[in-house]
C-alpha cells in the first residue's frame, strides 16, 4: 500500500486542495437578505407576546410563520407539530396545546438523513412576584434567586432578540435554501415552549429517537442578534458555538465541522469553539437532541444584554440585522455543505474477546510492527460519487484536528512510526465535488473496573 508523508504541522497540500469553496454554497450565502431578516424580526416583535401560554399571541405568531414558510417554495412541506402538554409546576401552569412549526425540504439521494436548522419562536416577559426584587443576582448558577409570576402570560414580550433573531435566520434560510436540492433532507424548525423548559424541542427530539430518525446535525440559533453586551463589550465579527463537554462526542465533531466550514466561507467571522453544553446554568433547544444522542450545537452572540432579555424592552431597535445575517450565513455554509456531503464512515467493530468483549471498539491497532498506526473503517452509504477518505490527527490536548492526510478511496491505511498511544485519530469521507462528511473519531472505551474476589 502506498504511503503518504506525514505532515508535522497544519494540513497537507493535497488535503488543502479538497477544501475549495463550492460555488453553490457561496451562492446560497450571498442570497441571505438583510432586508428580509429585518422585516421578519420587526413582524415577530409586533405581536404583543409570543408566550406559549398566552391567550392569542403565540397562536397568531405561529400561523404567520407557517404561512410565510409555505409562500417560499412548493418544495417546502410545512406542518404544525402538535403536542398536548399537561400542567407542570409553575412554568406550565395549565394544560396547553403546543405547536412547533416545521418545514421539510426533502433530500434526493439520502432523504432519510436529516440536517436541522432551528430556533424558538416563543417569547417571555418575566414578572417578579409582589415583594420580589426586579433583577436577579448571579450567585446561584442554575437557580433563580427571585420568584416570578408565570401566569402573566399576556404581558408584553416582543422577544426581538430572544429569539426573534434566531427565528428570522431560520426562516430566511428556509426561503433561500428551498430554491435548491440537497442529498440529505433539510428541516427548518421554530420550536415553541423553549422558555418553559425546552418543551417543544424535548418532545420533537424524543419522538425522533423513538422513531429512529437519522438526524445527522442540529444547528440551533438562540439570541444571535446583539453586538453590544450589558457590560459595554462590543463586537460583530464572532459568534459563540456551544458543543459538548464530552471529548470527541458527536456534538464536538459537529462543532469542529461548523467552525472549519463557517470560517472557510466567511473568513471575516470567527467561530468561537466552546466545549460546554451551553452557558452556565442555562439551556437551549439543542440540549434535548444531545440528550437523545444526536449531534447538536448552539450558535449565540458573545455579547448578551441581560437587561433586555425576558422583558418588554427586547425590541427590534436593539437587534443588529447585519450581525444576525452573518450568523445566518454561517448556518447556511455549514448546513448546505453537510446536506451535500457523504455520510461519515464507521470506525467501530464489536470486540470478540478480551475485557471489552461485546462492546464497540475502534478499528485501530499498532499494526504488525506494533509501532505504527493501522486504521480501518467501512462506508455507511453509497461510494458512487466518493473521491476518498482523509485521516485527521491531533494531540490529545488539542481542541481541534491539527493534521490531515487524504488517503484515497481505500478502507484502511497504515501510518508508519506513528504512535496510537499519543494522538487522537479520525476519518472523514470526501466526494468528487469536495463536500466533506463529519469526522468519525476513533474513541477508546474506558477499561472496565475489575472486581477481584478475595478470601
Amino acid at each position: 500500500m502506498k504511503l503518504l508523508p506525514i505532515v508535522t504541522i497544519g494540513v497537507s497540500v493535497l488535503a488543502a486542495q479538497q477544501n475549495s469553496l463550492q460555488p453553490r454554497v457561496r451562492e446560497i450565502i450571498d442570497g441571505v437578505s438583510e432586508d428580509r431578516i429585518a422585516a421578519t424580526i420587526k413582524k415577530l416583535a409586533s405581536f404583543p407576546t409570543r408566550n406559549t401560554l398566552s391567550t392569542q399571541g403565540a397562536a397568531d405568531a405561529r400561523q404567520w410563520i407557517a404561512n410565510e414558510l409555505k409562500s417560499y417554495s412548493p418544495k417546502l412541506q410545512v406542518t404544525l407539530e402538535h403536542f398536548k402538554v399537561k400542567k407542570n409546576e409553575e412554568r406550565i401552569f395549565r394544560d396547553v396545546d403546543l405547536y412547533n412549526v416545521v418545514a421539510v425540504l426533502p433530500g434526493t439521494s439520502m432523504p432519510d438523513t436529516q440536517v436541522l436548522i432551528t430556533a424558538h419562536y416563543d417569547s417571555l416577559n418575566l414578572i417578579p412576584l409582589p415583594g420580589q426584587a426586579s433583577d436577579e443576582t448571579a450567585d446561584n448558577i442554575g437557580e433563580r434567586t427571585i420568584k416570578y409570576d408565570w401566569t402573566k402570560a399576556d404581558a408584553p414580550a416582543p422577544g426581538a432578540n430572544d429569539d426573534g433573531s434566531g427565528t428570522a435566520a431560520v426562516m430566511e434560510l428556509a426561503r433561500v435554501m428551498s430554491r435548491y436540492q440537497f442529498g440529505k433532507t433539510l428541516v427548518f424548525i421554530a420550536f415553541e415552549g423553549e422558555e418553559q423548559g425546552l418543551i417543544g424541542s424535548t418532545l420533537h427530539a424524543a419522538a425522533a429517537r423513538k422513531q429512529s430518525v437519522a438526524i445527522e446535525a442540529v444547528l440551533n440559533n438562540d439570541i444571535i442578534g446583539s453586538e453590544t453586551s450589558g457590560s459595554g463589550r462590543m463586537g460583530n465579527r464572532s459568534v459563540n458555538l456551544y458543543g459538548s463537554e464530552v471529548t470527541d462526542s458527536v456534538s464536538q465533531q459537529l462543532a469542529r465541522y461548523a467552525r472549519q466550514v463557517g470560517e472557510r466561507y466567511l473568513p471575516s467571522m470567527k467561530v468561537n469553539l466552546i466545549f460546554m453544553q451551553d452557558r452556565l446554568g442555562r439551556g437551549g433547544d439543542h440540549t434535548p437532541f444531545q440528550q437523545e444522542g444526536y449531534a447538536a450545537v448552539r450558535l449565540s452572540t458573545p455579547f448578551e444584554d441581560y437587561a433586555h432579555q425576558h422583558s418588554a424592552t427586547d425590541l427590534a431597535e436593539y437587534v443588529s440585522v447585519p450581525y444576525t445575517a452573518r450568523v445566518a450565513q454561517i448556518n447556511a455554509a455549514v448546513a448546505a455543505s453537510l446536506a451535500s456531503a457523504p455520510k461519515p464512515p464507521d470506525v467501530t467493530q464489536e470486540a470478540k474477546t478480551g475485557v471489552l468483549k461485546g462492546q464497540l471498539v475502534p478499528r485501530i491497532t499498532r499494526g504488525k510492527s506494533r509501532y505504527d498506526a493501522q486504521l480501518r473503517w467501512k462506508p455507511t452509504g453509497s461510494e458512487f460519487n466518493l473521491k476518498g477518505y482523509a485521516i485527521v490527527m491531533r494531540s490529545t490536548t488539542a481542541p481541534d484536528w491539527e493534521q490531515e492526510i487524504f488517503v484515497g478511496k481505500v478502507n484502511e491505511y497504515l501510518l508508519k512510526d506513528v504512535s496510537i498511544d499519543e494522538l487522537r485519530f479520525g476519518v472523514k469521507a470526501i466526494d468528487n465535488d469536495g463536500n466533506e462528511s463529519l469526522v468519525a473519531p476513533y474513541i477508546y472505551p474506558p477499561r472496565p473496573k475489575r472486581d477481584v474476589p478475595v478470601y
